[in-house]
């Protein structure tokens, strides 16, 4: 057996990412830790995260993972220089998908919704610098959404007038892109779609996620033979029954781990 992609996230959002890589990379194996006893990260200071994010890398490497996934933008933001810097193996990190956004505007103007510990993070605040000269960048913390989605709630009344309250404001502004920047939010794109007009272009950052990680195991040699038998291992340290409404599938085993 192969050794597996490693992937960790505040909860449920980073099988978002999940979907892209695995969509992209059929061959590999993957091990994924929800860790949603301590979500949201968001919220949370950046010692704390830093914790939390050493304690999620040091478990997958002991579940013998070749590169991991920092499937989280609050994580990626607080902790991914250190990760990089204190262990061996590649670390692929998440940040709001600004670029994309910055060239596809054509009001000028791009909406970010994320939580609170993206949207004051310094490595957000570098990359839409450089990115957004002359575009106005309007930002929305998420407050209570990632709660929500944990929750299982995606479709439900209270997530759509919350969604409404945080959208609206930024639409009156006339943007025509929203960069989604939690790995959590792209549950909400059905939602986010009834309340949006049709020429507002919603961007994540899953597919480039996907795209970054192929790189990286190519550019190391650890890219993965063809082969007949694939498995994905979920882990959560809470109920794990929503989890695994997300990422239901043969080769799919989800468990209570206590971690």
């Amino acid at each position: 057996m192969g050794k597996p992609i490693g992937i960790f996230d505040s909860g449920i959002g980073g099988t978002s990412i999940w979907k892209e890589i695995v969509k992209l990379l059929p061959h590999e194996d993957t091990v994924y830790l929800a860790d949603s006893a301590n979500a949201p990260y968001g919220a949370k200071s950046n010692e704390e995260i830093l914790r939390l994010c050493i304690k999620n890398t040091e478990l997958l490497l002991q579940k013998n993972c070749k590169l991991i996934v920092v499937a989280c933008n609050t994580a990626t933001t607080n902790a991914v220089d250190y990760l990089r810097t204190n262990y061996d193996v590649p670390f692929i990190g998440i940040e709001p998908a600004i670029k994309p956004a910055a060239l596809q505007t054509k009001t000028k103007k791009v909406g970010v919704l994320a939580t609170k510990g993206t949207l004051a993070s310094t490595l957000f605040h570098s990359t839409s610098k450089m990115f957004t000269e002359g575009i106005t960048v309007l930002e929305q913390e998420g407050t209570g959404l990632v709660e929500l989605i944990e929750g299982g709630q995606m479709h439900a009344a209270e997530t759509r007038a919350l969604l409404k309250r945080y959208l609206d404001p930024m639409l009156e502004q006339q943007i025509d892109c929203l960069v989604l920047g939690c790995t959590h939010y792209p549950y909400l794109v059905p939602l986010i779609k009834e309340l949006v007009p049709p020429a507002v272009r919603v961007i994540d950052s899953g597919e480039a996620v996907a795209r970054q990680t192929r790189a990286v195991l190519e550019k190391h040699n650890l890219e993965e033979e063809p082969k007949s038998s694939i498995d994905h291992w979920f882990y959560s340290n809470t109920k794990s029954d929503i989890l695994a409404s997300l990422v239901s599938g043969p080769s799919v085993s989800v468990e209570y781990l206590d971690f």
